[in-house]
Formats: structure tokens, C-alpha cells, sequence
């Protein structure tokens, strides 16, 4: 693990932190401290909780990759966030997303991904903006999107880019719950102490249960869709336009 991702554990919960000292953005660097984060907590068989520190939550994927980046990275930085969305979503623990600020795409995914989604409340937003930035939405995004946001709000978010405020994102689907920002660490650890008191088993052989399918489509969807060709595909378009 790096500094951009810490993990630390107390009693029968982990927290892992972004901290970029930017906008906490899922570079190559980021992504891949996240796994190891995650792999420890998976060793540890912790309760995580997923926050950041700053005024972003995540700025999403580093775009600077997409607009200069080589194929090769922008292969290994779209699979990596790929690969820990899916982690997530399929976590043997629960996972418990604590968000206090600006959450953009990739960071969205990874919310949309937890178990319990806390919001702070504050003049920030969260959402999908690809299409307004002149990227198509990956698949796999698309299929987080469909199992956790309402029906209602699942063409504005992903089709005509809407981005949301904490409350309103509420009733999108993209959280559970609005605290006030004090109060946003504590609500996240008072959740996760609570899920710790499950039985883990139970919790692991239900969410595979409950969330097979689409995690097969997922799974089904990084395979097919980001593999080396992704990358130099980009690239192409990006030299033609």
C-alpha cells in the first residue's frame, strides 16, 4: 500500500482512506493501492468503510490518461477500476461507502458498489457525466448503474449526465442516507459496527446469491469488453478526430 490509500483496523472494522492531497483521482497509482487496501481487509475479514479525505470524494477516472495516456495505460487504469468495482459489489464483507464530497464517475461506481452509502450533507455532487465529456460509458458501469439506481433516474444518470446533489442522490439510488458532514465519520462507524455483528458466512453465501447474476454479467463485460485492444482502440479515435 501507498499513502494515496491507508488501510487501518480497529476491532472487526477497517477503514480505508483516499488521500491524493488533490482531487483523489483513480490513476493506475490510486487503483492499485485500493486493491491492496482491499486485500488486507479481505485477509482481516473486516467490515470496511470506504471514505476520502479533501473536498473530493474522488474526481473519477484521470482523465489526463484518456486525453495523452499511451493504450497501454489507459487499458490498465480503466481495468483496474473495473476489476475493484467488481470487487466491491462482491465484497465477502460488507462494505460501507462514507462520502463528503465531489463524487464523479469512477468514484460513483465504487459508491454504487457498497453495501451502505452514507452522504454528507454539503454543496457537492455525484453522478455520470461520461457523455458530457465525449466518453461512452464502460458496460460494467452501466450495469452497477441498473442494479443500485431507481428506475427513474437511471437514463438521466446515465444517458443525459446529470449530476446530483446529496439528497436528490438519495432518492437516485446512489446513497441510503443524508448526515450532517460532523457527523459523517461516526455515522459510518456506528454502520459498520453494526454490520460487523452479522454472521459473515450468511452475509457472503446471500450477497452472491442475491447479486450472482449481475456479477457474472459484469464479470462477463471487463472480459469482453477492456482487454488490451480497449486501450489502442481509444487512441485510434483519439488521432482521427
Amino acid at each position: 500500500m501507498t499513502n494515496l490509500a491507508t488501510y487501518s483496523r480497529s476491532g472487526p472494522v477497517g477503514t480505508i482512506v483516499m488521500d491524493d492531497g488533490k482531487a483523489n483521482v483513480m490513476s493506475v497509482a490510486m487503483l492499485n493501492a485500493l486493491h491492496a487496501a482491499f486485500d488486507q481487509a479481505e485477509k482481516d475479514k473486516t467490515v470496511v468503510i470506504l471514505k476520502a479525505r479533501g473536498k473530493h470524494f474522488s474526481g473519477g477516472f484521470d482523465l489526463g490518461v484518456f486525453a495523452k495516456g499511451s493504450a497501454e495505460d489507459q487499458y490498465l487504469m480503466v481495468k483496474a477500476g473495473a476489476e475493484l468495482a467488481l470487487r466491491i459489489l462482491s465484497f465477502p464483507t460488507p462494505v460501507v461507502a462514507a462520502c463528503q464530497g465531489n463524487a464523479f464517475p469512477m468514484g460513483a461506481f465504487l459508491i454504487m458498489s457498497s453495501d451502505h452509502r452514507i452522504a454528507a450533507e454539503g454543496n457537492y455532487r455525484i453522478g455520470m457525466n461520461e457523455v458530457a465529456i465525449g466518453l461512452t460509458v464502460p458496460r460494467f458501469a452501466i450495469e452497477i448503474a441498473r442494479q443500485r439506481l431507481t428506475p427513474a433516474y437511471f437514463s438521466r444518470v446515465v444517458m443525459t449526465a446529470e449530476m446530483f446533489g446529496p439528497a436528490e442522490a438519495v432518492t437516485a439510488g446512489f446513497f441510503d442516507r443524508v448526515v450532517p458532514a460532523e457527523a459523517l465519520d461516526r455515522s459510518a462507524e456506528e454502520a459498520a459496527q453494526a454490520l460487523a455483528t452479522l454472521n459473515m458466512a450468511a452475509h457472503a453465501a446471500t450477497k452472491a446469491r442475491a447479486r450472482g447474476a449481475v456479477i457474472r454479467m459484469i464479470r462477463a463485460t471487463i472480459d469482453e469488453d477492456i482487454t488490451p485492444q480497449y486501450g489502442a482502440n481509444r487512441v485510434a479515435s483519439r488521432a482521427s478526430a
